[in-house]
């Protein structure tokens, strides 16, 4: 698809209104509306949005169908004043644009609802059904959302494209995730007399160093590999003249394909093994701007597809249109998507 000037316009206009609406995770509500009436306007059949707060657009009604994802959500800003340019300003400035979700990823939001719009007007969408996600609460949530939009519309595409950035390479894959909550306990006493308790910081601490020495394994696999950070730490004591009796600690363990789930969980036995600890996956409560409950359970194993797959050479034929060359190698995300 060919855009001429005044398209080019329009479609970089909007993706700087995108990006001057801010839209931290849970609160989404104005730029889906905002997405929700650009949809409409550029004449897509169907725009609704399901409990969660998740916009889908499609056009088309053929036999086959395919996805566009991208998410409308971002990290928040805490640093403002270290910016050089406003976040929320999406200035454009030596042909490049700032702003939050500049990148991750509001210029994909912006390409998906132009570039399906504009082909249904030119009559480009043939005998396929095209949908369009723009789904909310991914930075917390990753994937929640596509599981609630595709159960409340019963919809199932044949093929599902996430448009996380990838620095102009096809991705093919991600790696997993496992967050998990480490508790230990302690019996508490005294300070003066530690002796008669058990001290729940010092029964993580060798937790701790199994962590350490567990990603410094990882980090000597061939690439892709796996890594494990613990990222939070708390104690519960009486007192700070008690010993405490409790201590927990939170890890994010990525994960690469070949690892399965028996593995993984053999490998957090290990972490607590012969300690007063137990371990679980590190569920998280949210609330979407809707108002609607969310229950995310971080344990997902890594993916990637076959480079034989039909997806996939679409895509290399796609990429040698666009850039007139085949690629000279997959991009496969360090992070996982919505997949």
């Amino acid at each position: 698809m060919n855009l001429n000037p005044a398209q080019q316009k329009e479609l970089i206009e909007f993706t700087q209104q995108l990006v001057r609406t801010r839209s931290y995770t849970g609160e989404e509500g104005a730029i889906i509306q905002l997405v929700a009436e650009r949809m409409t306007a550029l004449g897509f059949d169907e725009v609704k949005i399901d409990a969660m707060g998740n916009v889908l657009g499609r056009v088309g009604r053929g036999g086959s169908s395919l996805l566009f994802d991208s998410h409308v959500d971002t990290v928040q800003v805490n640093d403002a004043a270290m910016w050089q340019y406003d976040p929320f300003g999406g200035e454009i400035v030596n042909d490049v644009l700032y702003g939050r979700g500049s990148v991750d990823m509001k210029s994909s939001v912006a390409a998906n609802v132009y570039a399906a719009g504009w082909a249904k007007q030119q009559g480009l969408v043939g005998d396929k059904t095209v949908y369009v996600s723009c789904t909310v609460m991914e930075e917390d949530c990753d994937g929640e959302n596509l599981k609630h939009l595709f159960r409340e519309f019963s919809l199932r595409p044949d093929a599902v494209v996430i448009c996380e950035p990838s620095n102009n390479r096809i991705a093919v894959g991600h790696k997993g995730k496992l967050q998990v909550s480490i508790k230990t306990q302690g019996i508490s006493a005294h300070g003066a007399a530690p002796e008669k308790g058990v001290n729940a910081i010092y029964e993580m601490a060798e937790i701790i160093q199994r962590v350490e020495r567990l990603n410094a394994r990882l980090l000597t696999q061939a690439n892709p590999r796996g890594t494990v950070v613990m990222s939070d730490i708390r104690s519960t004591s009486a007192s700070l003249n008690a010993v405490p009796s409790a201590c927990e600690a939170y890890l994010d363990r990525r994960l690469v394909p070949g690892e399965t789930e028996e593995q993984i969980r053999a490998e957090m036995d290990s972490l607590i093994a012969g300690k007063r600890a137990s371990w679980e996956v590190g569920e998280l409560h949210r609330v979407s701007y809707t108002g609607l409950p969310i229950r995310y359970r971080p344990f997902h194993l890594a993916w990637k597809i076959d480079v034989k797959h039909p997806l996939t050479h679409v895509c290399l034929a796609a990429y040698a249109k666009a850039f007139g060359r085949q690629p000279e190698a997959f991009e496969f995300w360090d992070f996982s998507t919505n997949a």
